[in-house]
């Protein structure tokens, strides 16, 4: 079973279901279940001072050096000018829980 791991509060976000999309600068033709491991990194500074995006993780649900789900990778998208200006119109959310920049991938 493959694993990926994410530093929180994304982890937990995926877990809760806040979260589906995950953005990384590297593609994968894996497809198929994987556990999701919220690694011991601390919260970065950045990040904790987001406030719109700590507020969609309640702070008890935050788990570091476990494997906190499962789910299921079903593509892997190359991130369009488009698609970046898309995510951050109409889906803010997400927006918000990723890194979304024209060449990465979500």
């Amino acid at each position: 079973m493959k694993v990926l791991s994410l530093t929180e509060p994304y982890a937990a976000l995926i877990k809760e279901r806040k979260k589906k999309i995950e953005t990384r600068s590297w593609k994968t033709s894996y497809r198929g279940e994987l556990y999701i491991h919220a690694s011991k990194t601390c919260i970065p500074k950045k990040w904790k001072d987001n406030k719109e995006l700590m507020n969609l993780v309640k702070e008890s649900s935050l788990n570091f050096g476990n494997i906190i789900c499962k789910c299921n990778l079903v593509d892997c998208i190359y991130m369009t000018k488009e698609y970046v200006e898309n995510m951050k119109i109409n889906n803010h959310q997400e927006y918000i829980c990723g890194i979304y920049e024209e060449g990465r991938y979500a």
